[in-house]
C-alpha cells in the first residue's frame, strides 16, 4: 500500500483531517528519509551492485550501524 498526502487547490483548502493525515504521514516519513540521508554521505549506494535482496541486508545493516554511531 502507498499512502501519499493531501493536496490543496486555489478553490479547494485542507480540512483538518487532512492536514492531520499529512501531519501523520509527515512523521512516519522523516526517520525514513534521515536514514536515506546517512546513508548517501557514506556514498555507499552510488557503487552498489548487487541483487535486491542482498541490497536490503546491507542497506538494514548499515542503518544499524549508523543509528549505533550517532547514539554514541
Amino acid at each position: 500500500m502507498i499512502a501519499t498526502g493531501y493536496k490543496a487547490t486555489p478553490a479547494r483548502k485542507l480540512t483538518p483531517g487532512e492536514k492531520q493525515a499529512n501531519r501523520v504521514l509527515a512523521a512516519a516519513r522523516a526517520p525514513v528519509e534521515h536514514g536515506f540521508a546517512h546513508l548517501k554521505t557514506w556514498r555507499i549506494l552510488t557503487k552498489l551492485r548487487t541483487d535486491p535482496a542482498r541490497a536490503t541486508d546491507l542497506l538494514r545493516a548499515l542503518l544499524v550501524l549508523s543509528n549505533l554511531e550517532l547514539s554514541r
